[in-house]
């Protein structure tokens, strides 16, 4: 007999930092440097808009003659993001994760961002389900 697969909710990180998308780009570096985080999810009045990435600040901070401080998260942020619902099933995110080459997937309900599931998450889950499952 086969154990069901389980659904996102038991592996996501809950309440994820966040961040307002008219928030200084300044203000998102120094959150994701100080929590050791690479994946922002970016809303705006409570609702889901975008997710920033630190490869999208290291990019900006790599123009010539861009000054951070003056820049907004709504500037370099990626608008719609891949967002599920906290009871789907880890089979689906983890395939449409792998074949999109997302770092993320945001977890929502009623609109609004319970969770983030990244690869790191993704890699975690796999190592317990694998001590757990084939013991």
């Amino acid at each position: 007999m086969t154990k069901p697969i389980p659904s996102i909710m038991k592996y996501m990180t809950t309440t994820p930092y966040q961040i307002e998308k008219d928030a200084s780009l300044l203000e998102a570096a120094e959150l994701m440097q100080k929590y050791d985080i690479r994946h922002l999810p970016v809303v705006f009045q409570g609702k889901i808009e975008g997710v920033l990435t630190s490869t999208d600040i290291n990019l900006i901070r790599s123009l010539k003659n861009v000054d951070i401080e003056k820049l907004k998260v709504y500037d370099c942020f990626t608008p719609n993001p891949f967002t599920v619902k906290p009871e789907t099933h880890m089979d689906v995110v983890l395939a449409e994760m792998a074949e999109k080459k997302y770092g993320c997937a945001l977890i929502e309900d009623n609109q609004h961002l319970v969770g983030i599931f990244t690869w790191i998450d993704a890699l975690k889950a796999t190592q317990h389900l694998l001590e757990t499952r084939l013991k």
